[in-house]
């Protein structure tokens, strides 16, 4: 009791010297309340990761209370498009589970002739980071972390360097695409960036990372690979995988693949259709997932509600809800502009080194928090760099390599770290320190931000 009343302390009283700091350094009453409350919810995301919820409801509640902001503010800031665009393909994605895609798409990847462990470190790395720009990062780390366990439970080796390959490769893949991961559509949805922008622009340099990445492990884990060759060669692999893994589609699994090709089919065409039919940027993308969400509960009408009630991450999309509504108000009272001079002022007119700040920041700012926590709070500093005259495009571009990249270099730096090393420990009860994952997640996480930062300073320019 006593250190929960400490670190409730230090959260109010951390939260409250921020707010006192921003308004001696030029913010007014309104914007340092703003700022105030926002670190109060980041902060319990960071002490209180089960009562976040709680923080961010009474903070956004303390907000409406003092004028700070408007409720028809409140409401356009809650960023309510994202959040429907998430309801609909968690539902998708839970048709997609029922259906056993999932394990079908493993099964037909690693069912390989001459089966290596270098083979099977490949396979796992260009499995997670393909499912995770498909799907979202938590439910590709899932099935790949429980296929993992699978297959290391027969080779009798430990499955640990194999599920942290995994991860890493994760959150990597997760930025290759807008359904990676939320801060994907998040930073589409506020700067109008397309599928096609993330495909030609985002994916290139996530596929060159992911190779880097394989190789940084391949010789990080030697030991562990040369001990999974020597099993493979003893045990044999081929029939037992197949025994394991094999899963034959059935007619669900072929109605889930047809919606889910033509949700990806409409995703990916989406600004070329909004210029067809003439809709707003944007409108396609949000209501693909929710169409093919409804056709899935229409023909799947017994099972709807489990749909919406089981696979909907409620507490998660509140959360992300309050937490959009917070740093829309420091937006919304001026918080951000008087941040974006003040940063503007210190590195000049200048774009790439701007640029090269906020990758960093945002790299190690999401290895200590989550990477959708960072996300919302840099988005309005961001939008307040074009009223300075600012490209914003490469700044967005930084904002998403260094909040996915950075989410490997530590053990809490994404969702997808926290949810497989919990299988690990649930299943088989390893418990993985937070030095022993520091070590390859450190250089993993500044070899591929240093990549994106030489993508971002040298090659984009000439794009």
């Amino acid at each position: 009791m006593k250190k929960i009343a400490l670190k409730l302390f230090f959260q109010l009283a951390i939260s409250l010297s921020i707010g006192i700091l921003g308004y001696k350094w030029g913010l007014n009453f309104s914007q340092a309340l703003s700022l105030s409350v926002f670190i109060l919810s980041i902060l319990g995301t960071l002490f209180f990761w089960d009562f976040r919820l709680s923080f961010a409801f009474l903070g956004t509640s303390l907000l409406l209370l003092t004028h700070t902001i408007d409720l028809e503010n409140l409401i356009k800031f809650s960023s309510l498009e994202v959040i429907l665009f998430l309801v609909g393909m968690m539902v998708l994605i839970g048709f997609l589970k029922e259906g056993g895609f999932f394990a079908w798409l493993v099964s037909i990847i690693l069912r390989m002739r001459k089966l290596t462990a270098t083979k099977f470190l490949i396979s796992i790395s260009i499995i997670s980071a393909l499912l995770a720009c498909a799907v979202d990062e938590v439910t590709s780390i899932i099935f790949m972390v429980v296929a993992i366990l699978e297959i290391c439970d027969y080779f009798e080796v430990n499955p640990s360097p194999f599920v942290i390959s995994s991860v890493l490769a994760t959150n990597i893949g997760s930025s290759g695409t807008v359904l990676g991961n939320p801060i994907g559509i998040l930073i589409a949805t506020k700067s109008g960036l397309t599928f096609e922008d993330f495909i030609f622009k985002a994916f290139p340099l996530m596929l060159v990372s992911l190779a880097v990445t394989i190789l940084i492990i391949r010789f990080w884990y030697h030991k562990p690979l040369e001990e999974l060759d020597k099993k493979i060669k003893e045990l044999g692999a081929n029939e037992i995988l197949v025994r394991l893994i094999s899963v034959p589609p059935e007619k669900i699994l072929k109605v889930a693949l047809g919606i889910f090709g033509l949700t990806l089919c409409f995703i990916s065409l989406h600004h070329r259709l909004e210029i067809i039919l003439g809709l707003a940027p944007n409108t396609i993308l949000l209501l693909v997932p929710l169409i093919s969400s409804g056709l899935v509960m229409f023909w799947r009408w017994k099972k709807a509600r489990a749909y919406i009630e089981k696979d909907v991450e409620w507490w998660t999309l509140l959360f992300f809800l309050m937490l959009f509504a917070q740093s829309g108000t420091l937006k919304y009272t001026g918080a951000t502009d008087v941040f974006a001079r003040r940063i503007s002022a210190l590195v000049g007119h200048n774009l790439i080194f701007l640029t090269g700040c906020l990758l960093w920041l945002s790299c190690f700012g999401s290895s200590i928090l989550d990477n959708v926590v960072l996300v919302a709070a840099f988005i309005p500093v961001v939008q307040g760099f074009a009223s300075l005259g600012f490209s914003l495009r490469p700044l967005w571009w930084a904002l998403l390599f260094g909040a996915c990249y950075g989410g490997n270099i530590t053990l809490v730096g994404s969702t997808a770290n926290i949810v497989a090393l919990g299988l690990l420990e649930k299943e088989k009860e390893i418990r993985i320190k937070f030095l022993q994952w520091l070590g390859i997640g450190l250089i993993v996480g500044i070899v591929t931000t240093a990549l994106a930062w030489y993508y971002l300073a040298i090659i984009y320019p000439k794009m």
